[in-house]
C-alpha cells in the first residue's frame, strides 16, 4: 500500500467516525447552537470550530507529515466522549447547561478520540492547539461560572469605587449599592461582563499561540484578562452612573450603551491586551538575542580540548 493510499484511508477513517459523532451528538448540538443565538453567554461557540479548522488547514503539512494509527489512545478517549454521554443522559436531575457541558466534553473527546486513531499521537502533538482549542465550545459548568462570576463581581466592585475616587465625585458605597447624587445602582451579575471576559480569554489563548513562543509569556497574556475585564467593568459602570446621574437617568435603563454598549468597552479591553501582547513579544525577543550572542564553544571543539588535556596529562 502506498503512501498516498494509507492517507486516504485515514481521512476516509476519520470522516466516517467523525459522522458517527455527529450522529451520536447531534440533538444536544443542534440545542447548543439555538442558545447560541439566543444567549450571550454562548455566542462564541460557533466560531470555535471555525477558527480551529483555519489553524489546521495552515499547518496541515506539518500536521501530516507523520502519520500512524494511534489505535490505544483513540479507542480511550472514544470511550471517555461514549460515557460522558450516555452520563449525562443518565442523570436526571442536570439542568440544561450542565447537561450541554458534559455532553459537548464528550463530543469533544469523541473527536479528539477519532483524531488520534486515525493519524497517530505525532501528529495529536503537531495539531494539539487546535483540537484543544474546541474544548471553548463546552459551556462553563455552573459550580465554576458562579464563582467566576461572584469574582468578576467584587473585583468590578471596588475598581468601580476606585475610578469614583479618581474622579472625585461624591459616592457612598455598600457591598455592591453605590448611591450618587439622584440615582443609585447596584454591581449586579448583569454588570459581571462574563461574556467579554469569556471573549478576552480566548482571544488572549489566540493570540498568545499566533505571536507568543514560550509557555510562561502565554501564561502572563491569559492571567492578563482578569485585571483588564475588572478595569473595563468599572469603566463601563462609571460611565454609565456619571452619564445618569447629570445628563440622563435613561443611561442604566434603557439606552444603546447600556444594552449593548458591551462591545465598545470590549474594544478597551482589547486596547488595554495590545500593550500586554506588545511587551511579551519584545521580552522574547530580547531573550532570544541574549543566547544569540552567547559565544559557546563547539562541542566538537570542546571534546578536541579535553583529549589535548588527557593527553598532555599522560606525558
Amino acid at each position: 500500500m502506498n503512501q498516498a493510499t494509507s492517507v486516504v484511508i485515514r481521512h476516509a477513517a476519520f470522516l466516517v467516525l467523525c459522522a458517527v459523532g455527529l450522529a451520536l451528538f447531534f440533538s444536544p448540538a443542534v440545542q447548543l447552537l439555538k442558545m447560541s443565538f439566543r444567549s450571550e453567554l454562548y455566542s462564541h461557540i460557533p466560531l470555535i470550530p471555525l477558527i480551529s479548522l483555519c489553524i489546521l488547514i495552515f499547518g496541515r503539512k506539518k500536521v501530516f507529515a507523520d502519520l500512524s494509527w494511534g489505535w490505544r489512545g483513540g479507542f480511550v478517549l472514544l470511550m471517555l466522549g461514549l460515557v460522558a454521554l450516555l452520563t449525562a443522559n443518565r442523570i436526571g436531575a442536570l439542568d440544561r447547561n450542565n447537561y450541554l457541558s458534559m455532553v459537548m466534553s464528550g463530543a469533544v473527546l469523541w473527536f479528539i478520540g477519532s483524531f488520534v486513531l486515525c493519524y497517530g499521537s505525532r501528529a495529536f502533538k503537531e495539531a494539539m492547539f487546535p483540537l484543544l482549542f474546541l474544548a471553548f465550545v463546552i459551556p462553563i459548568p455552573t459550580f465554576i461560572l458562579d464563582p467566576f462570576v461572584d469574582l468578576l463581581l467584587i473585583g468590578s466592585a471596588y475598581s468601580t469605587e476606585l475610578i469614583f475616587n479618581l474622579t472625585g465625585v461624591p459616592v457612598h458605597r455598600e457591598g455592591f449599592t453605590f448611591a450618587l447624587p439622584g440615582i443609585t445602582i447596584e454591581v449586579a451579575e448583569q454588570c459581571s461582563g462574563i461574556r467579554s471576559s469569556i471573549a478576552l480569554i480566548i482571544t488572549s489563548v489566540l493570540a498568545g499561540y499566533l505571536f507568543l513562543e514560550k509557555k510562561w509569556s502565554r501564561v502572563v497574556l491569559v492571567l492578563s484578562f482578569f485585571p483588564i475585564a475588572v478595569f473595563k467593568n468599572a469603566l463601563r459602570i462609571v460611565t454609565l452612573s456619571l452619564l445618569a446621574s447629570y445628563v440622563d437617568t435613561r443611561f442604566i435603563t434603557g439606552s444603546w450603551l447600556h444594552k449593548s454598549g458591551g462591545i465598545p468597552f470590549f474594544a478597551v479591553g482589547l486596547a488595554l491586551m495590545a500593550p500586554v501582547l506588545w511587551a511579551l513579544v519584545k521580552v522574547e525577543k530580547r531573550g532570544r538575542r541574549q543566547i544569540g550572542t552567547l559565544s559557546p564553544v563547539p562541542l566538537k571543539a570542546g571534546l578536541e580540548s579535553q583529549r589535548t588535556q588527557r593527553i598532555n596529562g599522560q606525558d
